[in-house]
């Protein structure tokens, strides 16, 4: 899966999770980061560009989730962006 293969890049994950565990692994990675690497967190952000202030937003706006949750999925559909970028754009092999 090419998604889990550029969040390794930042986290050390398995190659084989489902789609909700690979999110549940996120959320605890960025709930982590937020209590005691709050530097690497940002940092993260910036590197996979996730939109800051789109992010700000949904940090105001959304409710029933916790910060972790709401960074871990614009951080994992900013990621799956990429990969359909990717997927469109590079050349087909047979």
């Amino acid at each position: 899966m090419q998604l889990i293969k550029i969040i390794s890049k930042d986290f050390d994950i398995p190659d084989h999770l489902s789609e909700s565990q690979l999110r549940q692994a996120m959320v605890d990675a960025f709930a982590y980061l937020i209590d005691n690497d709050f530097a690497k967190l940002i940092q993260i952000l910036y590197k996979a560009d996730v939109d800051q202030y789109k992010l700000k937003e949904l940090l105001e706006t959304v409710g029933g989730l916790s910060s972790a949750e709401v960074i871990a999925d614009a951080y994992i559909t900013r990621q799956m962006a990429k990969v359909e970028t990717w997927n469109k754009y590079s050349p087909k092999r047979d």
